[in-house]
């Protein structure tokens, strides 16, 4: 005879089991690929070279490491060189077409293309001069910022990249800001204009299917310094009034993807910049702005990150705070491994129980859901 407390132990076992074999099978069930696949495709790097063939490294880090997606340059910083990965437009999309076959997933081929003095296709390597979003915010005709958005859409369609890493959202507080201001890539002063604007050239690439990001959450404009070379702190010059940008486009579902800055305040977070901070990214980006979105870091090779922290620690943190890709664009400084050690990292900070399975799998499910909607 069966007495009560065993049929309840028995049915508790059997409670535990059932539990303990969905949260295993919690990843499988939602169709999730193995956690090497994952992590490579959080990973979108830049690389050396206008041709690659079965040898090249990023070939390497597409089939093996099942890299994301690529970031293209004009510039090569290390060597002073002004080929890195463009000459013109026949071979960059020889180029493209080549890292397109190589990749088993749609592989994210991005660029910065704002317009002005930001533009990698220009008219050294053949391509039509571009206007910057000073002149745009200036002349304040939104159908000439869709065509602007249009004519650069048209542009990367032709060549095979899918991503550009534009609107600047920046708001143009401080004029004399070395890389916003200056370099005349903030639509304007006024929050309003600058959401306006960055509306009407998101729709315009996205005539061609182009994919738009925010840049540079939580505001780059009133800043004095620039992050490629150092620490960026905005604690004593950042105004709330920098969010309205992210807020508004996201509430009117123009944020495809958004871009964090390496900005430290340290109103917000005394101890990280934005890139590193689950201050900013989770409590202000998801929870207070609602974004649910695509979230992509700065470049993680930026003295700003490199001088301050180490490679294990950078990544840790990003992962942490609730970044979806890591962006290593290789060229302020140039490692042909970079992508191999940053795989390798994440797969052990996931090994060593420091980020779980489940958060990589998050934001995989982002990328994923980005890709299918590219055609």
């Amino acid at each position: 005879m069966i007495t009560k407390p065993i049929i309840i132990l028995m049915f508790t076992c059997v409670i535990l089991f059932v539990y303990d074999n969905n949260q295993a099978n919690s990843l499988s069930n939602q169709d999730y690929p193995d956690l090497s696949v994952m992590a490579g495709q959080m990973i979108l790097s830049g690389f050396r070279g206008t041709e690659i063939d079965d040898h090249h490294h990023i070939v390497r880090d597409i089939t093996v490491y099942h890299l994301g997606g690529v970031i293209l340059f004009s510039y090569d910083v290390v060597l002073s060189s002004r080929i890195r990965n463009i000459i013109d437009q026949e071979q960059l999309m020889r180029l493209t077409n080549d890292l397109t076959e190589k990749s088993n997933n749609k592989l994210l081929i991005a660029i910065d293309q704002e317009g002005g003095a930001v533009a990698r296709l220009n008219k050294r390597t053949g391509f039509p001069e571009t206007v910057s979003a000073a002149k745009l915010g200036e002349n304040d005709n939104l159908i000439e910022t869709k065509k602007q958005g249009e004519l650069i859409g048209k542009i990367l369609s032709e060549c095979n990249i899918n991503v550009n890493f534009a609107p600047v959202v920046d708001i143009n507080s401080n004029t004399d800001n070395p890389i916003i201001g200056y370099l005349g890539r903030s639509f304007s002063a006024e929050p309003e204009k600058v959401v306006l604007h960055a509306q009407a050239f998101i729709r315009g690439m996205r005539e061609y299917n182009i994919v738009s990001c925010l840049k540079h959450f939580p505001g780059h404009g009133s800043s004095a310094d620039d992050s490629h070379l150092g620490i960026t702190d905005v604690t004593d010059t950042w105004s709330e009034e920098e969010l309205i940008p992210f807020k508004e486009l996201i509430k009117s579902e123009y944020a495809d993807m958004i871009m964090i800055g390496h900005l430290v305040n340290n109103n917000i977070d005394p101890d990280y910049p934005a890139t590193l901070s689950e201050k900013f990214i989770t409590d202000v980006l998801r929870n207070q702005l609602e974004y649910n979105g695509l979230i992509i870091s700065d470049d993680l090779g930026m003295k700003a990150i490199t001088d301050h922290y180490e490679l294990e620690e950078t990544i840790y943190l990003a992962l942490n705070a609730g970044v979806d890709i890591l962006l290593f664009g290789n060229n302020m400084e140039f490692d042909p491994d970079i992508v191999p050690k940053v795989h390798e990292t994440m797969i052990s900070l996931v090994r060593q129980g420091k980020i779980s399975e489940e958060r990589i799998a998050e934001s995989y499910k982002r990328i994923r859901d980005l890709k299918e909607n590219i055609r």
